[in-house]
């Protein structure tokens, strides 16, 4: 009998990665609401609000990331899997211009919001929608992470 690639982070048999990946994406994702409100009312709070969701969205996926990272190394299997490839690579790219949107709203403040901010904000989440299809694939046809 063949076992499902199973998730190597994990605390009393339940899986890490999918435990931690709700706080960026959230963030990501409230960061482009914050900054679509910012566009409509200019309201500073707002570009503030964006700022600080994105440095917690920033830390938090870097928390995801290592999770994910020792699932993908700890069964060959998994990291044979092309949407691991996919996955993986797509939310480097949406933490990296995430990334690149904070440290530019850092050094130029509300300036920095419309329109590249919201342009940044709008195409991570698009990533993020990708990447969690991808996540999707891994766990409901792979059966990643999913108990025997």
């Amino acid at each position: 009998m063949t076992t499902n690639p199973r998730s190597t982070a994990q605390v009393a048999g339940h899986p890490i990665h999918p435990m931690v990946i709700g706080f960026p994406i959230v963030c990501f994702v409230l960061t482009f609401v914050s900054d679509l409100a910012f566009y409509a009312t200019a309201n500073e709070f707002w570009a503030t609000a964006s700022l600080w969701l994105l440095g917690v969205g920033l830390i938090t996926a870097v928390i995801a990331g290592l999770t994910g990272l020792v699932d993908v190394f700890g069964d060959g299997r998994v990291s044979n899997l092309s949407d691991t490839r996919v996955h993986a690579i797509g939310n480097v790219v949406a933490v990296l211009i995430a990334l690149y949107n904070w440290y530019s709203r850092y050094e130029h403040g509300s300036a920095a919001v419309v329109p590249t901010g919201v342009v940044f904000s709008g195409l991570v989440v698009l990533i993020l929608v990708f990447t969690a299809w991808k996540g999707g694939e891994m766990v409901f046809r792979h059966r990643v992470g999913v108990a025997d």
